[in-house]
């Protein structure tokens, strides 16, 4: 039997629809040159918990969507270098399908400043974004730069501490 829904599981739920969003947004604005403070007010007044074209989008944490998008863009010039570190040799971001150029700033970002959510699930829900657009090649890829960034910016996090 199915447990009802928690709390918790609505936050967590939200969050997972404000990284798809977020990696929308980013996406958009990586494509159409749209600045910040438009792209963050075309999703919330347009896009997050709206029907758009007869699907309706589920509410996503508004405050957790721009933390991530603004966050990329403040932290862009830190994290992109990290992300090219992290790529396989000869695969620059800069050669990176936009798309996969956004699920890659976005977790990179999570890891670098959202200690607050473990570095296991920020890893799993960006390759759960990029699952939904990309083949698993490209999955694989997202889950590998952003596991190998994980464990170099929350090492702690891997530790394995003897029992």
């Amino acid at each position: 039997m199915a447990r009802p829904a928690t709390k918790q599981d609505r936050k967590a739920n939200k969050r997972g629809v404000a990284r798809l969003a977020a990696v929308q947004a980013l996406y958009q604005m990586d494509l159409a040159g749209t600045g910040l403070n438009d792209i963050l007010a075309e999703f919330e007044t347009h896009w997050l918990g709206s029907e758009v074209e007869g699907a309706q989008y589920r509410p996503a944490e508004a405050a957790f969507f721009r933390d991530i998008v603004g966050g990329v863009v403040r932290e862009q010039a830190r994290l992109d270098p990290q992300i090219d570190a992290a790529l396989q040799r000869g695969w620059p971001l800069k050669r990176i399908e936009a798309l996969l150029r956004a699920v890659l700033r976005a977790g990179a970002y999570e890891l670098a400043c959202r200690r607050d959510v473990p570095a296991r699930v920020v890893t799993s829900e960006y390759t759960d974004v990029a699952s939904a657009f990309v083949d698993k090649d490209e999955t694989g890829m997202v889950n590998a730069v952003l596991d190998q960034l994980a464990r170099q910016v929350r090492s702690a996090e891997f530790d394995v501490k003897p029992g």
